[in-house]
């Protein structure tokens, strides 16, 4: 929210510098953005105003926090007039219009729901540019100046934060607007030239015969103000701001009207805006209203009524707040407060204020105006110990290390994916679909973390990095397992990047199983892989994570027609994986993990080299070797595979090499011969591996 500090202090007398403003308005709740000077004396605050103060998004709004941050009292304003930036006299604040059953213009609401309240009135206007004062101060806000009518509007909705919108009179069928929900196959073009379509759940506001309007968002370009347009009708209304929301997102159309409708405007001040844009029109030469508002206000929307306790302030805050300064702020404010009990308030909230809606919203008020810097900074006392941290929370902390240890990025992604990018990892009927998307884009809860890892590998790859790693540990749901916990990793490009020593290496599937088996170290894990097919998966390059027959996680090169989908180019191989942490950490060791010393007595190493059969998996001969060695066996490593000559068809030569080590003494020439003599009658007696 833009504010011009010179329009600020038409409301609130504060000698303070720009700077000085920001600075406190700052500590109160409303961010800056920016600060600009515009000549000597003035200058041009940027405020970030929250989506739960839309009673902020003016610069009225403003300068009643601004008046209650300095103490001081906020006046009404004043009008300018048409040649000069003198003030027309003190007095002249609001027109006076009187409100009837029938004047000009007929209305009639026939969705009270939609829309509570509205008021119209009828001025008879001359249309051209609004005087230079007024325009200036639009163009500090932001605001485009049009014409004197529209000007006038748009200055009502800055200053009091009231959409408002003008029509001309003659285009409205039988002088009669009508506030009415779309009918089948009617649409309406938007004062931006665009056609669009209504649908029954979106509020329109109509003459006798069609839509004019799209209450709350856009005005319609058939009844637009123009050039020869000698009569008016104003329009001051309260929408429903779930009606203004949806209406807004369906039609994917944001105005500067429909972010205050939705977010929620106040029910009491249509009359008191028509009031303030009649004056305006009458004192900037612009027109002169009839005098008379048609103001329809079925059923009243009353101020809330909390309770505040005096106490709970204490309570909360952590100190004592002196009743006179929680009277001076409230009141500031515009809130109401009448003694009930001794410490006790009854607290009528305006109507503006959305936000405030329990007693501890009033605390916040009054905490945020006495300065939460006053606020102690105490501990509270501790009367029993702390719960433990979840060991989840450790885990994965745990495994982020390892993953960034290993040259990995952490990415997160969204948990609302498209129904397109999430088909492919999931099981038909598995998908999750959210009830009201943000957009076709965030249709589906994810059901696997790799459908948005993808779309980060190819966002970077798009920006010509070639080499990527990424990683994510987070949710992933379906219907029948619902939310489970993951951690996915992508990697395309090298393995090795390239050196002057020696050229670079491509990524290929054993990178990627080098990686699970890191991960599986660290949550204690024995895995193997055994062959799986996966749908989004390269055949013959896949596998599944396996520790004790249960089925931890997948892993192998993703399929060319899902990289291209997401963006990759077809030439990419992008190996990827998928570790499932519920059902890993389920299986890992119970007992707490000890630490052993570091080796004090040497270790033997052995090597040996056997012809086996060449589909012999390396872990079914891995798991030979374990189960026929002693536990001085402390590592086994393949440092060769030959094939080819010497060598029968249907064999292979796998070298392997051993490492002996115990950790009470040094290990004997026979103590290792004894060994490596079981291995081998293990590996010919179950392998009919034959020595070479």
């Amino acid at each position: 929210m833009k504010v011009l500090v010179s329009w600020l202090r038409d409301f609130v007398d504060v000698a303070a510098s720009p700077e000085e403003i920001a600075k406190t308005m700052s500590v109160r709740g409303f961010a800056v953005e920016g600060l600009e000077h515009i000549g000597d004396d003035d200058a041009v605050i940027d405020f970030e105003v929250t989506g739960n103060r839309p009673d902020c998004m003016c610069v009225m709004g403003m300068a009643r926090e601004v008046a209650t941050a300095y103490n001081l009292p906020l006046r009404r304003p004043v009008v300018k007039g048409k040649d000069t930036d003198a003030e027309t006299g003190s007095s002249l604040r609001l027109a006076s219009l009187k409100g009837v059953e029938k004047a000009d213009i007929g209305v009639v609401i026939e969705n009270p729901d939609l829309c509570p309240r509205y008021a119209g009135a009828v001025a008879d206007v001359t249309v051209g540019p609004s005087p230079a004062w007024m325009q200036d101060r639009l163009k500090a806000a932001g605001v485009r100046p049009i014409s004197n009518i529209v000007d006038v509007t748009n200055y009502v909705l800055l200053e009091m934060g009231q959409p408002m919108h003008a029509f001309d009179f003659t285009k409205l069928a039988a002088a009669q607007i009508r506030v009415r929900t779309g009918r089948p196959a009617e649409s309406i073009r938007t004062l931006d030239g665009q056609m669009r379509e209504l649908s029954p759940d979106m509020l329109v506001i109509a003459d006798a015969e069609r839509p004019v309007a799209i209450a709350g968002v856009m005005g319609g370009a058939d009844s637009e103000v123009a050039e020869g347009t000698s009569v008016i009708v104003l329009e001051s209304a309260y929408f429903n701001p779930l009606s203004v929301r949806r209406t807004s997102r369906k039609l994917a159309l944001k105005t500067e009207a429909s972010m205050r409708f939705e977010r929620g405007a106040d029910p009491r001040l249509p009359v008191t805006a028509m009031e303030r844009a009649c004056a305006l029109l009458d004192a900037t030469g612009a027109g002169r209203a009839r005098g008379t508002v048609v103001d329809r206000y079925p059923a009243r929307v009353e101020p809330r009524v909390l309770r505040l306790r005096s106490a709970k302030i204490k309570g909360l805050l952590g100190m004592p707040v002196s009743d006179a300064d929680v009277k001076r702020i409230l009141e500031s404010l515009g809130f109401a407060l009448r003694e009930s009990e001794s410490g006790v308030w009854e607290v009528n909230v305006p109507t503006r204020r959305v936000d405030v809606s329990r007693e501890v919203d009033l605390i916040e008020e009054v905490a945020r105006h006495y300065g939460f810097d006053r606020l102690p900074s105490t501990f509270p006392p501790l009367t029993a110990a702390p719960p433990p941290i979840d060991p989840r929370i450790g885990r994965a902390r745990h495994l982020r290390s390892v993953m960034t240890a290993a040259g990995f990025s952490e990415a997160m992604t969204f948990g609302f994916v498209a129904s397109s990018a999430a088909t492919p990892f999931a099981a038909a009927g598995e998908l999750v679909p959210i009830a009201n998307p943000l957009s076709e884009s965030f249709a589906v809860l994810r059901p696997s973390v790799l459908s948005g890892l993808v779309d980060a590998v190819a966002h970077n790859r798009r920006r010509e990095q070639r080499d990527v790693r990424l990683f994510e540990i987070g949710a992933r749901f379906s219907r029948a397992h619902g939310e489970r916990r993951s951690l996915a990793c992508a990697w395309t490009g090298t393995a090795v990047p390239e050196h002057w020593g020696g050229g670079a290496r491509e990524v290929d599937f054993f990178d990627m199983k080098g990686i699970v088996e890191r991960v599986a170290d660290a949550l204690r894990l024995d895995v193997s892989t055994e062959a799986h097919r996966e749908g989004w998966l390269m055949p013959g390059r896949s596998a599944a994570v396996m520790t004790d027959g249960v089925r931890i996680g997948v892993l192998g090169q993703l399929a060319t027609a899902i990289a291209e989908a997401h963006g990759l180019p077809a030439q990419d191989a992008v190996y990827v994986a998928e570790i499932d942490l519920d059902e890993a950490e389920a299986a890992s060791p119970k007992e707490e993990a000890r630490v052993e010393p570091l080796p004090r007595y040497p270790s033997v190493t052995r090597d040996i080299s056997v012809l086996i059969d060449e589909t012999l998996a390396a872990e079914t001969v891995r798991a030979t070797v374990r189960a026929a060695a002693p536990p001085t066996l402390v590592q086994i490593r393949e440092f060769d595979r030959y094939q080819g000559k010497g060598v029968p068809d249907g064999k292979i030569s796998l070298s392997l090499r051993f490492t002996f080590r115990s950790s009470d003494r040094t290990l004997t020439d026979v103590e290792v011969q004894t060994a490596m003599d079981a291995i081998l009658a293990a590996l010919t007696q179950r392998h009919s591996a034959i020595q070479r």
